[in-house]
């Protein structure tokens, strides 16, 4: 045998030979491995840096709204709504929409925007995840120092207080808009079939904690780097707010859109939850014409996870371009 064949053993011999190395046990056979399924996601946090600020945003979890319906978007027939859900690869089944908190830690606060539905499950079983991915992202809630809420709707405040009466944030101090605390607070408002439950269900988060709020002004720096921004429509109260360090800046853009396609191809639709439509589309066009202009990136509620990214201008609309995440600061 020369050194060329003891170099390159052939196919057959290194078979042969692996047998028979099996049949004496010095090597394992062959073995199926099997695992239960496991059928659970990471915890659903994810950290950016913004100058010397570090932001977390954290889901609490998805809505579901069902079937595309007309009526969601005033305006837009269910056959259009399918159309662009199927262009552009999205389940047409249900329309699920992911809730997107952020925490901002300025160094010397933890501030949280929005804190998701709560323990209600209005709108699918899923929610109701913050507080669990908080403590999986090493944020205690006991250690949040200031809330922000954008407007008064239940996926942004009804996480302030527990199944069981407690304040989920024993320490927050609590900012929002005037104009939403008196809105979804008015007890006359019970009476109007269509808002009856917001409004209950919001007056029971807000005013216990009612000692625990300021309210902010539009144009106003109520935090160190945290600016407010009145984009009504939405809401009488809706805010968007700027977020500013070491010379750059993010946008918390709330509810300004609830879909990243079918609002940004259609910026003027109006939304089936907007208190004004037709104000909250020319927030919207305002806010989306700041945030392209000056390539300002943003993050959006309802975005899909975890919503951060750019706003661009496309034709008479507009395109989101997801920020590519960093699996490593």
């Amino acid at each position: 045998m020369n050194a060329a064949n003891l170099s390159h053993p052939s196919r057959r011999r290194f078979l042969a030979g692996a047998a028979l190395a099996t049949a004496y046990g010095l090597m394992p056979a062959a073995v199926s491995a099997r695992a239960p399924l496991l059928n659970t996601q990471a915890p659903a946090f994810y950290r950016f840096k913004l100058g010397s600020f570090e932001g977390t945003v954290v889901s609490d979890g998805p809505l579901a709204l069902g079937e595309p319906q007309a009526g969601i978007y005033v305006g837009l027939s269910r056959e259009a709504f399918v159309k662009t859900l199927t262009e552009n690869y999205l389940p047409t089944g249900n329309v699920s929409l992911d809730q997107n908190a952020l925490v901002i830690n300025t160094g010397n606060q933890l501030v949280l925007f929005d804190t998701g539905v709560g323990a209600a499950k209005i709108m699918g079983p899923k929610s109701g995840q913050l507080l669990a991915n908080l403590k999986a992202a090493g944020i205690d809630a006991k250690d949040i120092d200031a809330i922000v809420l954008s407007h008064a709707h239940p996926d942004h405040c009804w996480g302030l207080i527990s199944a069981g009466g407690a304040r989920n944030f024993p320490n927050a101090q609590i900012y929002m808009a005037q104009s939403d605390l008196e809105f979804w607070t008015d007890e006359a408002k019970l009476k109007i079939a269509e808002i009856k439950d917001f409004v209950a269900g919001t007056r029971a988060q807000l005013l216990p904690n009612r000692d625990h709020i300021q309210f902010f002004k539009d144009s106003q720096e109520f935090l160190p780097g945290i600016q407010a921004m009145a984009a009504p429509g939405h809401t009488v109260g809706h805010t968007v707010f700027l977020i500013t360090s070491g010379g750059r800046t993010l946008c918390f853009a709330a509810d300004i859109a609830h879909h990243h396609v079918v609002p940004l191809e259609q910026p003027r639709l109006a939304f089936a939850y907007d208190t004004d439509g037709t104000q909250g589309a020319e927030s919207r066009v305002r806010v989306f014409d700041m945030l392209a202009s000056q390539r300002i990136p943003s993050i959006t509620y309802h975005f899909p996870w975890p919503g951060l990214g750019h706003i661009g201008k496309s034709g008479s609309g507009y395109r989101y371009f997801p920020t590519p995440m960093q699996t490593v600061l």
